[in-house]
């Protein structure tokens, strides 16, 4: 399929169709990479800076989020499906912070706070809403913040595609569940993710590559940047 026939509203609206789907996964923990490797990970990247305050951009139903408020760090949860949204908020014990916004809306000043850190778990996943939002990441960080991203390792992730940004069907192959069609993807290289992150004025702090084992290929990439001053 053409990339053209893709696009980052396909991908909000693929969302919105497998919002209960996907939490039914996450509830059963059936990704083994999120189950061994990646959940943990995040978590580790993020505690390592010990922020005072945390926006989690994506949040989904909010598993990330709560670890944090559990520990008694104020966080934010922010998502653009509504239906995940109010998930979240029904869980959410001791984070009662979640608002509903697209990409776009952070963008354009709608959340109007500023926070020591910001994460991106597995939920950059378009191209200009994603350009954008780094584009404002600056903004909505205090000095000396953070930005924590963690997506699907370029080198596997690539298969057997050519080595290159652009457009890429999604898939559920391997998760059980009764999903409707899978979210196409802006599948970036390791330079083009460095490139964002330079492009915003973000420092690059950072680079894990996670893995169940010292002999098994990474399980995802983890970047952390922060404000130049």
């Amino acid at each position: 399929m053409p990339n053209s026939e893709f696009s980052d509203d396909q991908v909000l609206a693929s969302w919105h169709k497998n919002a209960h789907e996907w939490t039914k996964v996450v509830d059963k923990a059936a990704i083994p990479s999120r189950r061994l490797v990646t959940d943990a990970a995040i978590v580790s990247a993020i505690s390592a800076y010990q922020p005072a305050t945390i926006l989690d951009i994506g949040c989904g139903e909010g598993w990330l989020s709560r670890v944090f408020a559990q520990q008694g760090i104020p966080v934010c949860g922010v998502d653009g499906v509504k239906d995940l949204v109010n998930i979240a908020r029904a869980r959410a014990g001791s984070c009662d912070s979640y608002r509903q916004l697209q990409y776009e809306e952070i963008c354009a000043e709608k959340l109007e706070q500023q926070f020591a850190l910001i994460v991106c778990n597995f939920s950059l996943i378009g191209k200009e809403s994603v350009e954008q939002l780094f584009g404002r990441a600056r903004e909505l960080l205090l000095d000396g913040g953070h930005f924590v991203v963690q997506t699907l390792h370029p080198h596997w992730a690539c298969a057997e595609q050519p080595y290159r940004d652009g457009w890429r069907p999604g898939s559920w192959d391997g998760i059980e569940g009764n999903f409707a069609e899978a979210a196409p993807w802006y599948f970036r290289t390791l330079e083009s993710w460095v490139q964002l992150f330079n492009n915003s004025g973000l420092a690059i702090d950072a680079i894990h590559e996670p893995k169940a084992d010292p002999l098994s290929a990474p399980s995802s990439l983890i970047i952390c940047g922060k404000i130049v001053a």
